[in-house]
């Protein structure tokens, strides 16, 4: 999603760090992980993933994306509006216009799964090229590989 929404071609892991915080009896386990990355056009990305889902969370996971420009934010909440709502597919938009609540739940598709399968099945490059996914998944095994174990 960074190459996509960045527009940069490649992009250098600046730190990674994992840890297994919660799961001693299994050291190899890793329930924690970031990244940095610093694309060749000068944009920047944090990531984190972990599994540390509270049971009282209304869903699996809180997926969160934000998206910074020079005049404005998207903050886009995947599954839940945590202590508000139930449903998914919040979007905020934040500019020199004022703040807004776009609900997308109905209102937008999936097409890039479909055009993925597509892509498999068709040998096309559709949903994304196969230069984009093989510099996404070289940019995973980079942050993997320098990736500080900090517990």
């Amino acid at each position: 999603q960074f190459l996509t929404f960045s527009g940069a071609t490649d992009a250098t892991v600046q730190h990674a760090a994992v840890a297994n915080y919660a799961h001693p009896a299994t050291p190899e386990f890793e329930d924690f992980g970031e990244a940095n990355l610093l694309g060749n056009n000068g944009a920047t990305n944090y990531i984190r993933v972990d599994w540390f889902t509270p049971p009282g969370l209304g869903t699996w996971g809180d997926g969160r994306m934000v998206i910074l420009g020079e005049k404005g934010y998207i903050e886009l909440r995947k599954y839940i509006e945590v202590g508000r709502e139930k449903t998914g597919d919040h979007l905020y938009l934040v500019d020199d216009k004022g703040e807004q609540h776009i609900e997308l739940a109905g209102k937008v598709g999936f097409r890039f799964f479909g055009e993925l399968i597509l892509d498999c099945l068709n040998r096309t490059e559709k949903a994304m090229t196969q230069a984009h996914a093989f510099k996404a998944a070289e940019l995973c095994l980079k942050a993997q590989a320098v990736a500080r174990k900090i517990a």
